[in-house]
């Protein structure tokens, strides 16, 4: 019954303001406040990925938590977390008329090679082929390390969202068997009457609010035999009334959380295949299947 009536507040706050356009617009305050937490986020960032003491998250968790971390990765599961960026006297940063939601999750590909991984991960025009939320994909220009990308995708939870997006992506190694690379989206427009002959792009930043920005970091480490993979999530949507964030709260945050398990769920499926396939064709034909 709790679940039931959480559930149905949900909706409510979700899609009852959806009758003014104006309660699911853009504005210049959401934007300022979400530049300050992705500053402040990627500053956390940065220290990390070039600390002596740990690349991964799960190094700057608590104790316990990184322990539970690692004992789940280990069990061939996907392990989640909820993350918060605080400012620099330790308080939430305020988004006002907009929310932040914060997750990274974590898996293990045993046996996998770093670079044959992230030239899998690279091959964007086949993202539709593995991840489920991805409707079409496509490589639009490469320079080095840097990746500018077109995916169209969707997303479900009551309902059936569906996107057209740009990103920018740039790969970075920090030493012998580790990278990391970062993904912002320079373009989300949510699509109207998807699929139809009526099909268009509502205006950008004036349309149901339910994803507004999306920065993605990766990290990859070799570790166990295979490598560890870190996705690190930061997306901002509208906001909820405060006197209903309390109760659905936890129902718009598993949003962000399934939308990032249903991608990294793929990489730890599906690169394996890739993995051997690219094993075979790099191994002399007579010793191909003679090794175990």
């Amino acid at each position: 019954m709790k679940h039931t009536v959480g559930w149905i507040a949900a909706v409510a706050a979700m899609f009852l303001p959806l009758k003014s356009a104006e309660a699911a617009k853009l504005h210049a305050d959401t934007l300022t406040a979400w530049g300050s937490y992705v500053e402040r986020t990627e500053a956390r960032i940065a220290t990390e990925l070039e600390s002596g003491e740990g690349f991964l998250i799960q190094d700057s968790l608590p104790a316990a938590q990184s322990l539970e971390a690692k004992r789940a990765l280990r069990s061939g599961e996907v392990y989640t977390a909820k993350l918060e960026t605080k400012d620099a006297r330790g308080r939430s940063i305020d988004i006002p008329k907009g929310m932040v939601h914060h997750w990274m999750g974590s898996v293990f590909i045993p046996g996998a090679e770093l670079d044959v991984l992230l030239a899998w991960l690279q091959n964007y025009d086949d993202h539709h082929r593995y991840f489920d939320e991805v409707e079409s994909s496509r490589l639009v220009a490469r320079e080095g390390d840097d990746f500018r990308i077109f995916l169209r995708f969707r997303r479900k939870k009551v309902v059936t969202v569906h996107y057209n997006t740009d990103h920018f992506v740039r790969y970075a190694r920090h030493g012998a068997g580790r990278a990391s690379s970062a993904s912002y989206a320079t373009r989300i427009a949510e699509i109207e009457d998807a699929g139809t002959a009526r099909e268009k792009e509502k205006p950008i930043g004036d349309d149901h609010g339910f994803l507004w920005r999306l920065n993605s970091y990766w990290r990859f480490e070799e570790a166990w035999g295979g490598i560890i993979v870190e996705l690190e999530s930061v997306s901002l949507s509208r906001g909820v009334p405060a006197a209903l964030r309390w109760l659905v709260g936890g129902y718009l945050d598993s949003i962000p959380r399934e939308s990032l398990a249903a991608t990294l769920v793929p990489i730890k499926r599906e690169a394996p295949r890739t993995l051997v396939t690219e094993w075979a064709k790099s191994k002399p034909a007579e010793t191909v299947g003679k090794e175990h």
